[in-house]
This record gives structure tokens, C-alpha cells and sequence, in this order.
């Protein structure tokens, strides 16, 4: 059970990623299809499944943030990635400010995988 709900995981956080970088690109091409409920919707139901798979694993394996260091971390980061988030694709007051939250939160992204895949909240030192 473990390792089908791990690949539903991974499966929901590679999907995020790639329309949050899809999402990215059309907001600096000031594409109309960022407006679209479509777009909203499918974006919405990823991120539900990936936050559901996240929360059943956690129950699954009984690791918790706040006793384990790597899945607080984890937490912390993604609640960063989520703002940062927000900022490129809706609150950002100028493309320049939105395009540095996108590259920033991808940035943040890969410091999520790093940990996941190292299970330490210190594995990003490994590319400095």
C-alpha cells in the first residue's frame, strides 16, 4: 500500500510542478488562458490529490512533521513554495515581481525534492 501511494505522490507532485511551470510561462506571456476555469479546476484537483496522497503517507508510515525534522522542513518549504506561488500567479503587482516569485518558488520546489528524496532538512547544501 505504501509504495502505490508513494507513486500516486510522486505521480500528483511531478504533474504540480509541470502546469505550475506551464502557468508560469503563459503568465509571462500575459496569456488569457491563465483566466480560464479549466485551468483553475485542474490546477485546484492536482494539488488536492498530491496534498491527499502527502497526508495519507504521512498516516500510512505514522511520520509526522514536527517529530521528524526532514517532514517539517518539508512543510515549512512548501508552505513558502505556496506563497511565493501565489505571488507569481495572481498577487504579484508587476511581471518582474511575478517572475522572480515564479523563479523563486522553483527554486523552493527543488529543496522540497532534495529533502524528500535525502530525508534531511540540510540537503540542499549538497549543490552549494
Amino acid at each position: 500500500m505504501v509504495q502505490i501511494v508513494k507513486a500516486a505522490h510522486i505521480l500528483c507532485a511531478i504533474s504540480s510542478i509541470s502546469f505550475f511551470i506551464i502557468r508560469g510561462i503563459w503568465m509571462m506571456q500575459s496569456s488569457q488562458r491563465l483566466a480560464q476555469s479549466w485551468v483553475k479546476i485542474t490546477s485546484r484537483s492536482i494539488d488536492t490529490a498530491l496534498l491527499m496522497s502527502a497526508l495519507g503517507l504521512m498516516f500510512i508510515t505514522e511520520q509526522f512533521p514536527g517529530s521528524m525534522g526532514w517532514l517539517t522542513a518539508k512543510l515549512v518549504a512548501l508552505l513558502v513554495y505556496i506563497g511565493l506561488g501565489m505571488i507569481a500567479l495572481h498577487w504579484g503587482k508587476t511581471k518582474q515581481i511575478r517572475i522572480s516569485a515564479w523563479i523563486a518558488s522553483l527554486v523552493v520546489f527543488s529543496y522540497i525534492v532534495s529533502v524528500a528524496l535525502t530525508r534531511s532538512p540540510l540537503s540542499f547544501q549538497a549543490f552549494l
